[in-house]
């Protein structure tokens, strides 16, 4: 990959994918479907002396089990892994009735009217400035210059940041997102960005304006608002969460369409197919593999006894692609049956912020299909940087997606 682009600091620029985001598993596949058969409630090996029993969930209706039961799976766990970093009052860490208080009051900030009035006067106006930037090349690695870039830009502008700010903003969401590498980072980050956000809260406090933060702040239930750290803790949740689906899960879409040109050339020819492309590509290629949940009392999955205060992680990457859920799982088809995914979660915790990313991964392939109509993707480049959807356990998105195109 070329030499991140640096401002003289040692950080990456707001135009350079971070090699810190990036994973050493190529294909965690294989092994899904050897555990959904073998294995589909697999007692694991505890990672530390002490540590409370874990479980991991391979099927789609296991899967669908846990997430739907919000008694007997909790979701306090994350609170619990992410308190120092998000805060104290996480909504992805909460649980009935606190959890449905939370979620109807941030919920008004992601309303489909509210999302509408982004799409062109932000959304819009971002991912073509950033096609600005390269389109009379002929070449560019799209996950370097575009699809790394873009949702910051974007978050940024939904909570009403000084576009002189973009660029720190996303250097705090990397350092979050990389928590689990660099744990000191992520808590001198999440430390930075609150002190940055109080600042911020308290201007749309004295002056509301129109964007996210005031939302937040005047969201109102019953006679109830959001408290400071209610609001800081969601704030420093979705910096990192909404940057990271959309740049995985618009970089993934791309991926997979690139490499099947004829359901690329199908979608450049009827873009009415752009919704169910990107259904596909969460379906196939999930930006999020997991997530846990805790038990509050012993119970039976798939025939197998789970104590009290076990982790239990499901494994929505297997889920999506579980043959009793989908036909002919393994084939990337935007032409299938649709039939809903697992990379949202289900259940009470259904994302909140779906409906922008898929707002997001919409504008950003139509305007590159507008802009750059021979779209291809650069084999040779390809080769050399090893261009391949890889990731963690956690994560997957490629780290590099060198395209070409007739510049003119």
């Amino acid at each position: 990959m070329d030499a991140a682009e640096t401002d003289g600091s040692s950080e990456p620029s707001l135009n350079s994918f971070d090699d810190m985001l990036a994973g050493d598993v190529r294909d965690p596949y294989p092994d899904f479907v050897r555990l959904r058969r073998e294995s589909p409630v697999l007692r694991q090996e505890p990672s530390f002396e002490g540590a409370p029993p874990s479980f991991a969930v391979y099927r789609h209706a296991d899967v669908t089990q846990v997430l739907r039961d919000g008694e007997t799976f909790s979701s306090a766990v994350i609170a619990e892994g992410m308190r120092d970093v998000w805060g104290r009052k996480i909504i992805v860490g909460m649980d009935a009735p606190e959890h449905h208080r939370h979620r109807a009051l941030v919920s008004v900030a992601f309303r489909q009217r509210t999302l509408a009035r982004w799409e062109d006067a932000l959304v819009g106006r971002v991912v073509d400035e950033s096609i600005d930037q390269f389109a009379d090349r002929g070449r560019v690695d799209l996950v370097d210059e575009y699809t790394f870039a873009f949702p910051a830009k974007v978050i940024a502008g939904v909570l009403g940041l000084p576009e002189a700010d973009y660029q720190q903003f996303q250097q705090w969401a990397v350092g979050i997102i990389t928590v689990y590498r660099d744990w000191d980072r992520a808590i001198e980050c999440a430390r930075e960005l609150r002190e940055y956000l109080s600042h911020i809260v308290a201007a749309r406090r004295a002056e509301p304006r129109d964007d996210l933060i005031t939302d937040l702040v005047t969201a109102e239930l019953d006679g109830e608002k959001l408290d400071d750290e209610e609001i800081y803790s969601f704030l420093r949740m979705l910096l990192p969460a909404g940057i990271e689906t959309t740049y995985r899960s618009s970089g993934n879409l791309l991926f997979l369409l690139l490499t099947h040109p004829d359901q690329l050339e199908a979608v450049r020819n009827n873009r009415a197919l752009i919704p169910q492309a990107i259904e596909e590509g969460l379906r196939y290629e999930s930006p999020v593999l997991l997530t846990p949940r805790v038990t509050t009392r012993a119970t039976v999955l798939n025939g197998v006894d789970i104590p009290a205060g076990a982790i239990v992680t499901s494994m929505l990457g297997s889920a999506n692609r579980d043959p009793e859920a989908y036909p002919d799982p393994e084939s990337f088809d935007i032409f299938r049956d649709p039939k809903q995914h697992m990379s949202f979660g289900t259940g009470p915790h259904l994302c909140l912020g779906m409906h922008l990313a898929r707002l997001e991964t919409r504008a950003a392939l139509n305007a590159l299909l507008d802009r750059l109509p021979d779209l291809r993707i650069d084999h040779d480049e390809a080769e050399r940087l090893d261009a391949h959807i890889h990731g963690s356990m956690l994560f997957r998105s490629p780290t590099a997606l060198p395209v070409n195109w007739n510049a003119g």
